[in-house]
């Protein structure tokens, strides 16, 4: 589903060269759960950012569901990143004017879907997380979980392969986080593909795999474990 391999991003201005990830491994098969953790600074968003085909990379090869993006047009990405790919981010990312109807309608809109469509897609998404009787409601009229959960419903709507959720539980409270988390891991059962980066180890706990980035580098924490089980230490050469 998602294979990285020796991926690094290098970020240059006059003055200074930034290596945001050196040589990162990092392959997610069709229907896992993976959460990315990580200090602040560590590349998780640079990595998310380059999974969601957001941004270029440096060097290495990246292939999605099997088709290696490396050399993509912009339009090619955007295409792919619009057929593959669904986004849910900390902060929403709702349009304030629109209520969730039209909120979830924007990027089937933009794949241009016809209308009986999109209908079905969005009412059946919406219905999925719960708000099937909140369709006609604006986001300032909803919780921070609800919105959340409308934020989904726009994701799911599109009926994406890969899910990248950028800490999808961080404005929540914690009996919200975890209504949310239980609704991911539901979304997953279904067959859905799902990385979260999150800074929560409680929630991080919950996910299939736990991949740890630092400096740039990706290390398998389930796999880590196993070797500080066999060999009573990790190797610092483990990767995901």
């Amino acid at each position: 589903m998602l294979d990285m391999r020796q991926v690094s991003k290098v970020y240059r201005t006059e003055l200074v060269e930034t290596h945001a990830l050196r040589s990162l491994d990092l392959h997610v098969r069709e229907g896992e759960f993976v959460a990315v953790t990580g200090p602040s600074g560590s590349g998780k968003t640079t990595f998310l950012n380059i999974a969601g085909l957001l941004e270029d990379f440096t060097g290495g090869e990246y292939v999605l569901d099997g088709e290696n993006v490396r050399g993509l047009s912009d339009d090619a990405r955007s295409k792919l990143r619009n057929r593959k790919i669904g986004f849910i981010f900390q902060s929403f990312n709702l349009i304030p004017d629109l209520n969730l109807f039209d909120n979830v309608d924007v990027p089937l809109r933009y794949r241009g879907m016809p209308a009986a469509e999109r209908k079905l897609r969005i009412e059946d998404a919406l219905g999925q997380v719960g708000l099937g009787s909140r369709m006609r409601h604006f986001p300032a009229e909803l919780s921070g979980g609800q919105q959340q959960r409308a934020a989904i419903a726009r994701a799911l709507a599109g009926s994406p392969r890969l899910l990248l959720a950028d800490e999808p539980t961080g404005n929540l409270d914690s009996q919200m986080a975890r209504g949310v988390m239980e609704l991911l891991e539901e979304i997953n059962a279904q067959g859905t593909t799902i990385v979260m980066v999150t800074h929560d180890p409680e929630l991080a706990a919950r996910a299939q795999r736990n991949v740890h980035i630092v400096d740039g580098m990706a290390t398998d924490i389930v796999a880590e474990r196993g070797l500080m089980h066999a060999n009573g230490h990790a190797s610092a050469n483990t990767t995901a």
